[in-house]
C-alpha cells in the first residue's frame, strides 16, 4: 500500500498555540512516515508514538497510529518496554526539555546507552511551556521566568553532549521551520538501528518567543547554522563562501578565496565515523563564535539493546535442560514422599 501524509492524520484537532513550532514538526513527521514506509517496507500498523507529559506529548493523538500516552518523563521507560515485547514495531517518542532532561533525566541517558531500536524527538523551547513558562533545564543562563524572576543561576545541559556522553549512535539537530531538512532526518532516524535522537529547536510563542531568533531569523538563519550531509563538505553561509576546517585541534571557521582557501580544503562531513572527537566539536557550536550545526551530526553502527536481548533469548533457549512445565517441577531438589 503506498500511503499519503493524509493516512497518518488522526482525526483529533490540533490543540496547540497558533503559532507553536510544534505544527512544523507534526506536518514533517506525517509527510516522512510514507516514504519511510516505502523505503523500508513498513505498514502504518507498525508504528507507535509514545510520550511523556508537556506540550509535545500531545503528539499521539494527532498520529493515525498506535499511541501511548505516559506519565511525566516516562516515555523512555515505556518506548523500551514496548521495543523490547515486540521488536517489530518502529517506536516514536515524543518528548521535551523537561520531560526528558529533568524528571525522566536517567530513562533519557540509560535508553541512549543502552542503545534500544527506538527514534527520539527532542523539542527543545527552552521552556516549560504546559505547566505555563517556569525555566526548563534548557533555558538560557540569566533568563527571567515565573520560576526566575531575578534570572536564572544554572548552566543549560547541551543535549547534543549528552547524548554523545551517553555514548549515542544518532544525534541530529534542526529548526521547527525546516519541513525539508527534517524529512531528511525522520528518514534517517527511521534507518538508523538503534537509539536515534533528533534535537528539534521549536518556538514557544506564549512564554517563551524568540527562544532560538539568534540563528533561526530567515535574514541570518544561512550565515549562522551549517546544515551537515554526510560525504558533504561543511560549506555554509548566504553566498556559500564560508566553511570549516580543522586548525590543530579544533574546528576554525574560514571564508573561501581569502588566504588561499580553496573549498578543497574544507572539511568533508563523516557521520558515520566513530570518531567522537569531531563529532562532539560539532554539536558544541554556537553562534557567534561558530554556526550552530543542523542536519544529521553522528549516525554510526553499534548493537542494539533489542537485538542482545534476543540473541540472550535464544542462546538461553537452546542449552537450556527445562523445556516445559513437567521439566520445571522436577529440576533441582526433589523428593519423593511415599
Amino acid at each position: 500500500m503506498r500511503y499519503t501524509p493524509q493516512d497518518f492524520k488522526s482525526d483529533q484537532e490540533v490543540k496547540w498555540c497558533p503559532g507553536c513550532g510544534d505544527h512544523a514538526v507534526l506536518a514533517s513527521i506525517q509527510r516522512a512516515m510514507p516514504q519511510v514506509c516505502e523505503e523500508l517496507g513498513y505498514d502504518r500498523e507498525r508504528f507507535v508514538f509514545v510520550s511523556g507529559i508537556g506540550c509535545s506529548s500531545r503528539f499521539p493523538y494527532y498520529m493515525n497510529t498506535f499511541g501511548f500516552h505516559g506519565i511525566h518523563g516516562r516515555a523512555a521507560a515505556l518506548s523500551t518496554g514496548i521495543k523490547v515485547a515486540n521488536p517489530n514495531l518502529t517506536v516514536w517518542m515524543m518528548t521535551g526539555d523537561g520531560d526528558s532532561l529533568a524528571i525522566g533525566g536517567n530513562h533519557f541517558i540509560h535508553a541512549i546507552r543502552r542503545n534500544i531500536d527506538i527514534n527520539i524527538i527532542f523539542f527543545n523551547n527552552r521552556i516549560y511551556g504546559l505547566t505555563k513558562g517556569q525555566y526548563s533545564p534548557t533555558s538560557k543562563l540569566g533568563i527571567i521566568t515565573k520560576t526566575s524572576p531575578y534570572g536564572t543561576v544554572e548552566h543549560p545541559f547541551n543535549p547534543g553532549s549528552l547524548v554523545l556522553g551517553a555514548r549515542g549512535t544518532f544525534f541530529a539537530r534542526s529548526i521547527d521551520s525546516e519541513i525539508k531538512l527534517n524529512q531528511e532526518i525522520m528518514v534517517a532516524s527511521a534507518k538508523h538501528d538503534g537509539t536515534s535522537v533528533t534535537e528539534m529547536l521549536v518556538n514557544c510563542v506564549i512564554f517563551n518567543d524568540g527562544a532560538h531568533l539568534d540563528i533561526t531569523d530567515k535574514s541570518v538563519r544561512e550565515d549562522r547554522t551549517i546544515i551537515l550531509r554526510h560525504g558533504e563538505p561543511m560549506i555554509f553561509g548566504k553566498n556559500r563562501d564560508k566553511g570549516l576546517i580543522l586548525d590543530g585541534m579544533n574546528l576554525k571557521v574560514v571564508k573561501i578565496g581569502e588566504n588561499g582557501i580553496t573549498e578543497k580544503d574544507i572539511l568533508v562531513h563523516d557521520a558515520h565515523t566513530d570518531n567522537f572527537g569531531i563529532h562532539s566539536m560539532l554539536v558544541d557550536m554556537k553562534y557567534p563564535d561558530y554556526p550552530v550545526a543542523l542536519g544529521v551530526i553522528r549516525d554510526v553502527k553499534d548493537k542494539t539493546y533489542d537485538d542482545n536481548v534476543r540473541d540472550q533469548v535464544l542462546e538461553v533457549t537452546q542449552n537450556a535442560k527445562i523445556h516445559c512445565m513437567d521439566d520445571l517441577l522436577k529440576s533441582g531438589s526433589t523428593w519423593e514422599v511415599k
